[in-house]
């Protein structure tokens, strides 16, 4: 993600609400990595994940004119992600690729070799994707606000609509369940702690 303050997030709305297309294509550049990735993770599907960025952006860029200067940009952004991501779920059921999800972070990585490295790296990833999937819905997108995107718990209060405290006990049980279910598991326990070794 293109990080940018808000005074110059702003004057870019600004001139994209006016019609300037490179602010609009600035805007899509600095916010299109991190949402793929957050919808990524949520959905555990690219093809659902590709579908609802696209769409939240033509809406977002559609009725930019409503944005709300008070509040962040990206919380405005992945609230329409989500709507959108919900309403796709009565069509979709939720499938998790370890193996396609872990190639997206949200940001640029420079590209792997096939050493050892890479693939205990890989292997925790899988391992850590499985416990994600076990998590509620609410968990599971409370912890990647905070530990993908790095949102602070009063923004992922804001989108999520719950008082910072449930936030809080969302993400630190969401915590508690995964660790559980990582040591649960003789494979996923070995995986994980030798990459945290």
């Amino acid at each position: 993600m293109v990080r940018m303050t808000r005074s110059t997030e702003q004057k870019i709305i600004e001139r994209a609400v006016k019609g300037d297309k490179a602010a609009a294509e600035r805007l899509i550049k600095a916010h299109q990595a991190s949402l793929y990735a957050y919808m990524l993770r949520i959905s555990g599907r690219p093809d659902v994940a590709e579908d609802i960025v696209q769409d939240a952006f033509v809406r977002v860029l559609t009725h930019l004119d409503r944005f709300d200067p008070r509040y962040r940009f990206s919380t405005w952004l992945f609230t329409i992600a989500k709507r959108l991501y919900v309403n796709a779920c009565q069509k979709h059921k939720p499938r998790y690729d370890s193996e396609i999800v872990d190639g997206w972070r949200g940001v640029d990585s420079a590209p792997s070799s096939p050493t050892i490295d890479t693939e205990v790296r890989g292997n925790a990833r899988d391992a850590l994707q499985i416990a994600l999937g076990e998590l509620s819905a609410e968990q599971r997108e409370i912890i990647l606000l905070f530990h993908q995107q790095d949102w602070p718990i009063a923004q992922i209060a804001r989108h999520m609509d719950m008082p910072d405290g449930t936030v809080k006990s969302h993400l630190h049980r969401g915590r508690q369940k995964m660790r559980r279910l990582l040591e649960a598991t003789e494979g996923h326990r070995s995986t994980v702690a030798e990459v945290w070794a």
